[in-house]
């Protein structure tokens, strides 16, 4: 890669790099390539028979965006599904929090020559400019959470030139954490955790207040009271309280040893009492494979028990959820499938064994329940906020609860789905509240702007990841592509001869793909789904 050619760089412009990429035909439309402005990989990429330059790396974890779906103006991150306009740059779909650099493009002569800013060349990542709030503006918009709705609640109002004050209120004991790390990688350090740093609040003016928790809302007053008895009023109320951990009920419930997962100190806790000891996974679901996928290796023996025949049956299937028990069985993860717990039975206040419907007797020095989540909203009792027969918040498309300037979003929600047709869901997915908490935001400060986006999911299992986009409920029907036994395939889920929802392993960018299109409002066929020709799939 040659530097010097194309613009001058004098004066004001000593910064700039200025570099001839490629000749113009070697890309056509609808077509992006990696390429080295001093030793730096950027994407180029050509829409319309324009070419536009944007950072290489997913914002989220980095991963190489040349690897993913470009569809129309935007790229998708072949691994957790984050989107990024390629003109802007800007972020447009989650998970992750900052846009992608941008640069400058011109052609000249047949050739393309992309100039990059010496000083933000090694970055990969650009946070968006915000404001802050102006001196004597009153008006106050209270956040009840602290996860990634309520962050991205705060972040997007900012952005948008809000002027007035934010208040984050969550019980948690750290800022906002990226909470999926916590059932992969339990033995991270808090600080490797957090979303933001604490200082971001404080330069952006969001006020957090940690380890307090809203005990009611009085919308007739438009006031919170906490936990330590102070009231506080708000104009606009956001709803993000997400959902909590289900406990174990059987006897023995209570005893030392028996754990859930739902905070980085419970996550800490499991890593440490688990180490060199026996555990018993309770539960097979995404969170209990993750906790067992990660003991495997550090804890003494793992069992996991489960109700169904298989993991993740209802939602992934059989077939995916009986490799999914290979993999884990090779790890010397011992099942119980169609079983449950009756009883744990401890000495000396400590957990000593598990008892099993089946019979079985498995000995153990902890126990993990991942046996579902329970919305957090018994807080609402008083407020005639609307729930439903789960206790989930009941949202419109633009959050809105029944309650004027009361909105919600995230896991403790039920919203309509633009892909199911507004069918009424409750989705516990870290992308869609990031989602939902930006559009929340937005119809704050009166945009008008509907929540459409398409959920996208990953688990991750002794290093491998399943990825998975859609609404799969009520599937009639599974047609794979590849060979699930193999571990590399792709699974498309038929509802009324249509695809409602996909999932891969070792099938990238598919599932992106996939999302791509359903966002874009394309019906996928069962025919198409059927073909041993998949050219549909890149268009």
């Amino acid at each position: 890669m040659s530097q010097g050619q194309g613009q001058a760089t004098t004066g004001q412009d000593q910064d700039q790099v200025t570099g001839m990429v490629c000749l113009e035909s070697d890309l056509q439309d609808g077509q992006m390539k990696e390429v080295e402005v001093d030793e730096q990989k950027i994407l180029l990429v050509r829409t319309q028979g324009l070419y536009s330059a944007v950072g290489s790396k997913c914002s989220h974890y980095g991963a190489p965006l040349i690897k993913g779906a470009l569809v129309g103006d935007r790229v998708r991150c072949p691994f957790h599904g984050a989107c990024f306009n390629i003109k802007t740059g800007d972020i447009e779909e989650y998970p992750g929090l900052d846009c992608l650099p941008s640069y400058k493009v011109k052609v000249e002569d047949g050739k393309v020559y992309v100039s990059v800013n010496k000083k933000s060349l090694k970055l990969y990542k650009r946070v968006k400019d915000m404001s802050c709030r102006v001196s004597g503006v009153r008006h106050t918009i209270l956040l009840i959470g602290g996860g990634p709705a309520s962050l991205l609640c705060a972040e997007t109002l900012r952005q948008n030139r809000y002027e007035g004050r934010i208040v984050m209120v969550t019980r948690d004991t750290l800022p906002p954490i990226d909470k999926p790390k916590l059932s992969k990688a339990m033995h991270l350090e808090s600080a490797s955790l957090l979303l933001r740093p604490t200082d971001f609040f404080q330069q952006h003016d969001i006020e957090l207040w940690m380890q307090k928790e809203v005990v009611s809302v009085n919308p007739v007053e438009k006031t919170v009271k906490l936990n330590d008895g102070s009231l506080h009023y708000y104009d606009q109320l956001l709803i993000s309280t997400g959902c909590r951990a289900r406990p174990l009920s059987c006897p023995g419930s209570e005893l030392e040893g028996v754990r859930i997962l739902q905070s980085y100190e419970d996550a800490k806790e499991i890593h440490q009492s688990c180490v060199g000891k026996k555990a018993v996974v309770v539960g097979a679901s995404f969170i209990g494979m993750e906790v067992a996928s990660y003991l495997a290796d550090k804890a003494a023996s793992v069992a996991m028990v489960g109700n169904g025949s298989y993991p993740f049956e209802r939602s992934l299937g059989p077939e995916i959820g009986k490799m999914t028990m290979q993999m884990l069985e090779e790890s010397k993860v011992k099942f119980y499938m169609n079983d449950g717990v009756v009883e744990i039975i401890g000495q000396n206040g400590k957990v000593k064994e598990v008892v099993l419907k089946s019979g079985a007797v498995v000995e153990t020095d902890v126990v993990i329940a991942g046996i579902g989540v329970i919305p957090n909203s018994d807080f609402l009792k008083e407020s005639q906020v609307e729930v439903d027969s789960r206790k989930a918040v009941i949202i419109d498309k633009f959050m809105r609860t029944n309650i004027p300037n009361v909105f919600g979003a995230g896991d403790v929600t039920s919203f309509p789905l633009t892909i199911r047709k507004d069918q009424r869901v409750n989705i516990g997915h870290w992308q869609l509240a990031s989602a939902h908490g930006r559009v929340a935001a937005l119809n704050m400060l009166q945009k008008q702007i509907k929540i459409d986006s398409v959920p996208f999911f990953w688990t991750v299992l002794l290093g491998k990841s399943v990825r998975y986009t859609g609404y799969g409920e009520g599937y009639t029907e599974i047609i794979f592509k590849g060979k699930v036994e193999e571990r590399k395939f792709l699974a498309f889920y038929i509802k009324d001869d249509q695809v409602v929802a996909a999932a891969s392993l070792m099938f990238d960018p598919a599932v992106a793909r996939l999302a791509e299109m359903m966002s874009n409002g394309l019906v996928i066929t069962k025919a198409q789904a059927q073909s041993d020709d998949l050219s549909w799939l890149q268009m």
